[in-house]
């Protein structure tokens, strides 16, 4: 079995703490890295300024006012000559005699990725045996050979240890270049903070993860670093960890309204926190719609057996009041009567309703002209308007096509223009605006100048069944809105602002690739009326079209028109060849193709087709073919 990391690095500092020479690292930022047993040794440091991540200017300071540099006069000034001098390192060696009387040598290096490397070597009684050398040079020949045999037999022995200190070093020095890449490379923020939540430690992509952070944090206090409301948030959470309480949880980062999740660890060494945050907001985006569709399938089973057997009451008092009407009753009677069929009816519609948001439903994204959409949905909105309402929509920086699924971003939109001009009650304005939020949402928002949300609508307008509309509502119209948002991954933010009331979706930003240009396709179908619909799908979307009704046919059109840029074949075609045989023949790099079925996706053939191009199912409309057409397969 190989040495295991944790393994390889104890045995580097047990070795590094058997020479006799101090070593210290010390990264760019100026903390320490990596220091033997030795420099604490030779130096009388407290633990704290021999632990990774101290401070270069702590240590300076420290060994200034006790003395080491004798008397330097301004502490601080001194301090910060040093540093200075630090930042701008270079190699270098010196000797210098410590309060004390042991006169040692420094010797440093710089590393490549910032940061250098330093050995210390306690020179004392070299220094007085050069003395004694200098003073009794005449007197004492047979004592200076034999201090110069000693001398040289010690030379030897530190020549020996250099070379292995310099290994250590560049062993080191590798394994911290290694770990610091790996780090940096990192999709997430890994960071440390001191006792003093001061950060010590960041692999710099904090920026990255929440926008809008400080950048150079070394040194500086987690609230100035992170911003009043991530600090709201991850303060209390950091005061758990330094109480010894590991923890993991999510927040919204409102500056760039990012998911993120965080993770603090205590560090017991040091007193500190290890920090591990990560943006999260396309899981959690997805992770909100599968919430929503299992959330609908428990609703269809719980409430497919209530409808049922409610549809079969609501029928019975039907027939029976109808019955009730042909036996000529009074005129006070049949006022009754009508008004109980009403309401009967009406509880049949209140069914198809919670059938429509129960029910199964698929969000289904295909790329999107935001703005061609708007223009639709401003004809649709307008007819359904008063002329005492004026309809604006106003779409800023979005210019280009977005994954969405555009019947239901309809059904919602209208939903919410519908309420809107009922809160303005036959006179005022209209306004949707679709803007991007941070890069991370598209938010399309619906004010008006009505009177906006009481508290109570604020707090129930999602609940179902609950409207402010009195017998003319459903109270299911916003929960539908609701309910087609989260299946989307998106959220729903409600609100009033100065002139009235505030619906808005927020839908995860997703761009499209570019819609492929208009050319020239090759329809393979032997049914000539589907043959016509297709037809008039293709040409609708700028395309022209050429047909086959074989394999045959369309295989002799592919040699023979190289300008052919896409293919959409049925599976199943005459003759004895498939859509799947059309698919394996030779054709154009940039010729995309597109096989379209009616066959159930477990029948041998579409499977055979969906591992060679996208597959249709039938029947599909004109967005889904765009789509499918855009990303089909390449040969």
């Amino acid at each position: 079995m190989g040495t295991s990391r944790a393994d390889h690095d104890a045995m580097t500092m047990a070795g590094l703490n058997l020479i006799q020479q101090a070593l210290t690292i010390y990264d760019r930022d100026l903390r320490l890295a990596v220091c033997n047993r030795r420099f604490q040794e030779m130096f009388a440091l407290p633990d704290v300024l021999v632990t990774p991540g101290a401070d270069f200017a702590d240590t300076i300071r420290y060994l200034a006012t006790r003395g080491d540099y004798g008397d330097v006069g301004d502490v601080e000034g001194f301090v910060t000559t040093r540093v200075d001098i630090a930042r701008a390192f270079e190699p270098h060696y010196m000797e210098r005699t410590r309060a004390n009387g042991r006169t040692i040598s420094v010797e440093g290096t710089p590393l490549p990725q910032g940061g250098w490397v330093t050995v210390y070597t306690d020179i004392t009684r070299a220094k007085r045996q050069e003395a004694l050398l200098r003073a009794r040079s005449e007197e004492l020949s047979d004592q200076l050979v034999g201090y110069s045999e000693e001398l040289s037999a010690t030379n030897r022995q530190l020549e020996a240890t250099i070379t292995a200190l310099e290994e250590a070093k560049r062993q080191i020095s590798e394994a911290e270049a290694r770990t610091r890449m790996t780090a940096e490379m990192m999709p997430a923020h890994i960071a440390h903070v001191g006792p003093d939540r001061c950060y010590t430690y960041s692999n710099r992509r904090l920026t990255s993860v929440m926008p809008g952070s400080r950048a150079d944090l070394i040194g500086v206090h987690a609230a100035q670093v992170l911003g009043p409301q991530p600090w709201s948030i991850i303060g209390p959470e950091l005061d758990k960890a330094y109480a010894g309480q590991a923890s993991v949880f999510e927040f919204t980062h409102e500056p760039s309204s990012r998911r993120i999740r965080v993770a603090l660890t205590p560090d017991h060494t040091s007193g500190g926190v290890y920090i591990l945050s990560m943006d999260i907001t396309e899981e959690s985006q997805t992770r909100a719609a599968l919430q929503q569709t299992r959330r609908r399938e428990m609703a269809a089973q719980l409430t497919s057996g209530l409808a049922h057997d409610f549809s079969n009451l609501l029928t019975i008092i039907l027939g029976m009041q109808s019955r009730l009407g042909r036996m000529g009753l009074k005129p006070e009677a049949q006022e009754l009567i009508n008004a109980t069929l009403a309401a009967a009816r009406r509880g049949g519609g209140l069914l198809n309703r919670i059938a429509d948001m129960t029910g199964p439903r698929e969000h289904e994204p295909v790329p999107t002209d935001l703005a061609a959409f708007l223009d639709d949905l401003e004809t649709l909105a307008r007819s359904a308007l008063p002329t005492g309402i004026a309809f604006e929509i106003i779409c800023v920086g979005l210019a280009d096509r977005y994954l969405l699924d555009p019947g239901m971003l309809q059904d919602s939109l209208l939903n919410l223009v519908l309420n809107a001009r009922d809160a303005c009650a036959g006179s005022g304005a209209i306004t949707l605006t679709a803007q991007p939020v941070q890069d991370t949402w598209l938010e399309l928002a619906v004010d008006d100048t009505g009177p906006g949300f009481s508290p109570e609508a604020l707090k129930h307008a999602l609940d179902p069944f609950f409207t402010t509309k009195g017998g003319e509502g459903s109270g299911l119209g916003l929960p539908m809105v609701y309910d087609m948002t989260k299946l989307a991954g998106g959220r729903i933010l409600m609100g009033n602002t100065d002139t009235g009331g505030r619906v808005a979706l927020r839908l995860p930003l997703r761009r499209a690739a570019a819609a492929r240009p208009p050319g020239l396709v090759l329809l393979v179908e032997d049914s000539p009326d589907l043959r016509s619909t297709l037809r008039d799908m293709l040409r609708g979307a700028g395309h022209s079209v050429i047909e086959a009704a074989s394999v045959d046919e369309a295989a002799a059109l592919i040699a023979n028109l190289p300008e052919i840029s896409a293919v959409l074949s049925d599976i199943v075609l005459e003759g004895n060849r498939t859509g799947i045989d059309l698919a394996r023949l030779p054709r154009r790099g940039d010729c995309a193709l597109v096989l379209m079925t009616s066959l159930p996706p477990d029948d041998p053939l579409h499977r055979q087709a969906a591992d060679l191009a996208p597959v249709l199912r039938k029947p599909f409309s004109a967005a889904q073919l765009d789509a499918a057409l855009n990303t089909g397969a390449q040969p």
